[in-house]
């Protein structure tokens, strides 16, 4: 039966030892927390597939504690791959490259490709230190359903179906990684994230939209229909007229609607878009048992980290 350990020395010592041993341990990261294992263990990786409820076209990202432990995953990596490394590594980057020999087929789902990153969370980078391998790890939650930034979403999810939760309270960024990958050696978005669109360019230079890339995914978030709460999910624009009552919750973007709701979250008073998705998934895990058939989430943005969250959005609604 799985147990919750706070995430300090003593818990991560106990946390790297399951793994080694082909156990899967649920980690905070500054994104959300993670379902990890052994990268290099097709078995233990196995069981995160099994514990999530995942299907197995779709690949799992690998984390590493540094950038040149993390290129040894990759066969190769273009000269705008180096520079996004450079630049945001650690943090809530994965990059999508061909893989090294030694990186098993169940984590990229028969892929040539790899996606890996280098969190800049304290407790995933000791965990991983400690480990000695890189943790394949998707997110901490049953599959589809809501995101966990919480050590009580991983276990309202996933009961005791990890070893081991260490809980590291809640994470910071609230969304999960930017998603690049490359064509002819310029980058492409798969997945936008905790790391603005904006900044990538700035680095690396424009950044292109997917193409068509078959019936597979190339990463991870990337499916049409992911991150949704169990009641619908319907996206509106602000000031929206929208029916009140038991049957209804309602995600404000800055300003508490009129009327009488199940539940009402307000993502950021302030209008901040940092802060709205540091707290959309609490919000949404809120809504979600307020016992509403239907959440009204109203537009944010689509600028920064509104990027991200429009993108969750979408997800959860279609």
């Amino acid at each position: 039966m799985g147990k919750t350990l706070k995430a300090g020395a003593a818990g991560i010592r106990k946390a790297a030892a399951a793994l080694r041993r082909g156990g899967v341990v649920a980690f905070p990261t500054e994104t959300v927390y993670g379902l990890g294992a052994d990268g290099l263990n097709p078995e233990a990786c196995a069981r995160i597939f099994e514990i999530k409820g995942r299907p197995r076209f779709d690949p799992l990202i690998l984390h590493e504690c540094s950038a040149a432990r993390a290129r040894k995953l990759f066969a190769r990596a273009p000269a705008a791959a180096e520079k996004l490394m450079k630049k945001f590594w650690p943090g809530p980057l994965t990059l999508v490259l061909p893989k090294a020999a030694a990186v098993p087929d169940i984590v990229t789902a028969g892929l040539k490709t790899v996606a890996v990153r280098v969190p800049s969370g304290p407790h995933a980078l000791a965990l991983i230190k400690a480990a000695g391998r890189p943790i394949a790890a998707p997110s901490a939650n049953r599959f589809g359903q809501l995101s966990p930034t919480a050590a009580g979403h991983v276990t309202k999810q996933l009961g005791d179906g990890p070893d081991l939760v260490l809980d590291g309270g809640r994470t910071r960024i609230g969304v999960e990684s930017t998603i690049i990958a490359f064509e002819k050696g310029r980058p492409v978005l798969l997945r936008p994230g905790g790391l603005p669109l904006e900044e990538i360019e700035k680095a690396a230079g424009p950044v292109l939209k997917p193409g068509k890339t078959g019936k597979k995914p190339l990463a991870p978030g990337c499916l049409k229909k992911h991150y949704a709460p169990s009641a619908k999910l319907k996206i509106i624009k602000p000031g929206s007229r929208v029916k009140p009552g038991p049957g209804a919750a309602y995600l404000a973007f800055s300003r508490k609607p009129a009327g009488r709701f199940a539940a009402v979250k307000v993502l950021s008073r302030s209008g901040d878009l940092r802060e709205a998705a540091a707290g959309l998934f609490r919000a949404l895990h809120a809504l979600e048992i307020s016992g509403a058939r239907v959440i009204y989430a109203e537009e944010v943005p689509g600028h920064g980290l509104g990027r991200a969250i429009m993108d969750r959005l979408r997800r959860a609604a279609a």
